[in-house]
């Protein structure tokens, strides 16, 4: 069966004997009135606490994306970006918010190359690599357009604010991966702000108080995004980073804005799946599932849950994946630098053409252009309210703590986007004055036929994002798994060299048929198993269905912290 027949038979979810013999490590969560899910349980308190008081799905999102910012600065911050998707079932239509920030405007190509003579892109924690932060301007604009008249911005930044000045125990994963930065926060600007007195990343269970971090949400609370882009705040990201080397200045800061293109979306197994248009990379997704879709028809392969797993299947999205960041890495780009063909990358017919190309026997031997060169941690959230609007928000440093820097005294750090720029003056993403970089942020959202909202999902990873909304697409939509059962399931990723240190490979999860590695390799990929932390690779997911009788569906991912909750 299909997961639009659950929709319309809600007693097809997996009942408690069914899950303790199957994938899934924990029920689905259930409620009627409203929905978070996110990868902290303090984050997710703070933002149900919101829609309890008759706050908006986006007051509810702000408010966890400001709790997220706190207790995950390992993933996510006030010196980063936010991509989102927003869901009003009133008008049954889907916006696109962009909060990405542009490189300054003294940055020339040449100014790069001075500074950087060797290699086609910048070194990660170089302070080039660092963009307007537009995560707080993102947010504010939306609480500006959306106030529910229910609270007050104070309201919103409150439990953050307090996280922040009396300290939040950190959790098992967060510990891991600030323990892995330790060493380059120790060697950047500023960034023992983000560690222990004993200039040590914080264990598990430890408080941890970022005061400097309070007194700037303090302002923005009270003052909105000039409390931010302008005043002390403004000063000490200006004066940071040209101690080390930067060139942006308080115009940049001042100029920032955020941007409302239209979304972009495709048709994929009876319901229409909305992303965020370059520069984010949300089209991958999209023409993935059109050539996987075009791959069906032709018969070279089908979905379904006893299917779910095998080789073939496994094979053809690895395939159908490779295809699309071909054609991902040609074309995204800053679109008021670069004309992107987006309706013909999203045709249909284009997806037929692509899945022309397909094997159903043998990877390729190679892929034009386009696999994935960079990779990131990021928070990804999603909220529904008492009135049925969605938001899919995801907020992002990139690179772990991003650049490293730490503004003095704001103890929060700088993103590194500009990672993604090139140094090679032909390539679309070639650095330039107010441009803003390729953009793995992908938020999502799934309406029914009727404009009615089916899904709000994100699985948050860098590279992996496009890759883990194809799977879990697929395992809803074709093999009928609820949203827990979904992300339970193991992934693959294709992997990357800069990140992993490693081209071309695929990992795969431990779970997976034994017999899955070795009928891969036979293909051609060069496939492996992930253990432990490499598993992090896979990324972190957060879904919430809505079920035709209006009950709220959702999962968390135990990749991460987190979990969902609702009332």
């Amino acid at each position: 069966y299909s997961f639009c027949t659950l929709l319309a038979c809600p007693n097809m979810l997996r009942t408690g004997a069914e899950r303790l013999v199957g994938a899934s490590t924990r029920s689905v969560v259930m409620g009627m009135k409203g929905m978070v899910a996110c990868s902290n349980p303090l984050a997710a308190e703070a933002g149900l606490a919101i829609l309890k008081s008759g706050g908006s799905a986006v007051e509810a999102a702000v408010t966890v994306g400001s709790v997220l910012a706190v207790v995950e600065p390992c993933s996510t911050g006030l010196g980063g970006d936010g991509f989102c998707l927003l869901y009003n079932k009133e008008a049954k239509g889907v916006k696109a918010v962009n909060g990405s920030g542009r490189a300054p405007a003294a940055l020339t190509l040449e100014q790069a190359l001075k500074d950087v003579p060797a290699g086609d892109a910048l070194p990660a924690l170089h302070a080039h690599t660092v963009t307007v932060p537009g995560v707080v301007a993102m947010w504010c604009d939306l609480l500006d357009t959306h106030a529910s008249g229910a609270v007050t911005r104070e309201d919103i930044f409150r439990r953050a604010i307090e996280l922040a000045a009396d300290g939040f125990p950190v959790t098992p994963v967060t510990a891991s991966l600030w323990k892995n930065a330790q060493e380059n926060l120790k060697a950047t600007a500023h960034g023992r702000e983000l560690l222990t007195a004993a200039e040590t990343a914080p264990s598990v269970g430890e408080v941890f108080k970022r005061p400097g971090l309070a007194a700037v949400l303090r302002e923005i609370a009270s003052k909105g995004k000039n409390g931010f882009y302008q005043g002390w705040v403004a000063d000490s990201i200006v004066a940071t980073l040209q101690e080390v080397g930067g060139v942006m200045t308080h115009e940049d800061l001042a100029g920032h804005t955020t941007t409302y293109p239209a979304a972009v979306k495709t048709s994929y197994g009876g319901v229409d799946v909305w992303g965020h248009p370059p520069n984010g990379q949300g089209i991958t997704a999209l023409i993935a599932l059109n050539t996987l879709e075009a791959m069906e028809k032709e018969g070279k392969v089908s979905f379904s849950k006893e299917k779910w797993g095998s080789p073939e299947v496994i094979h053809a999205q690895i395939e159908a994946l490779r295809l699309a960041f071909a054609d991902a890495r040609k074309f995204i780009a800053d679109p008021d630098f670069e004309d992107i063909p987006l309706e013909g990358l999203l045709s249909k017919e284009y997806g037929a053409e692509r899945a022309k190309l397909f094997d159903a026997t043998k990877a390729a031997a190679s892929v034009e252009a386009g696999q994935p060169l960079k990779d990131s941690c990021t928070v990804s959230f999603q909220t529904v309210d008492k009135d049925g609007n969605a938001v899919s928000m995801v907020n992002s440093t990139y690179v772990g703590f991003g650049s490293n820097i730490v503004p003095k005294g704001t103890g929060f750090t700088l993103q590194n986007r500009g990672y993604n720029f090139s140094l090679v003056p032909t390539d679309k993403n070639c650095i330039a004055p107010k441009k803003r970089p390729y953009h793995t942020i992908i938020p999502c959202i799934t309406t029914n036929e009727d404009g009615s909202l089916h899904t709000t999902f994100t699985n948050m990873g860098g590279f992996m994002q496009p890759q883990g909304h194809v799977q879990h697409l697929i395992n809803m939509l074709k093999c009928g798994f609820d949203p827990q059962e979904s992300i339970d399931h193991p992934r693959f990723c294709i992997l990357n060299d800069a990140y992993s240190g490693i081209f071309g490979k695929v990992a795969l999860e431990p779970g997976f048929d034994p017999t899955l590695l070795e009928a891969l390799k036979a293909m051609g990929h060069d496939a492996y198993i992930a253990e432990g932390m490499q598993r992090s690779n896979m990324g972190r997911a957060q879904i919430i269905l809505r079920l035709e009788s209006g009950v709220l569906v959702a999962g968390s991912d135990h990749r991460c912290d987190g979990c969902a909750i609702g009332y």
